[in-house]
């Protein structure tokens, strides 16, 4: 992971994770297995929040390749301005706000 601030950062304490898992491995104790089942929500939602993410990402890179694409073909039929497909693909991208503290990304 890279360290630019419009990156999306982790919303989960990966290592207290794998704590709680070790705990509940080496000595499954009632409270150390609930503790370790607690986290499985966390992981849940951390994974559809990094689907979603995903999604949006290859979305974002399909427009701005059709748009590329568009702006090429246009350049080769010889259209006086090609660069409209891009400059409207890119007016229409948004940038990426990170969440609020707590807050999962949508």
């Amino acid at each position: 992971m890279t360290n630019q601030p419009h990156t999306p950062r982790p919303t989960l304490d990966q290592e207290a994770v794998l704590t709680h898992l070790r705990a509940a491995r080496q000595r499954p104790t009632q409270v150390n297995l609930w503790t370790a089942l607690a986290d499985i929500p966390v992981l849940l939602a951390e994974n559809d929040r990094l689907g979603r993410l995903l999604s949006r990402t290859r979305w974002d890179f399909a427009d701005l390749l059709a748009a590329a694409q568009a702006t090429l073909a246009a350049d080769h039929d010889g259209e006086p301005d090609p660069l409209t497909y891009l400059r409207d693909a890119l007016a229409e991208h948004q940038d990426w706000t990170p969440p609020a503290n707590g807050e999962l990304a949508a």
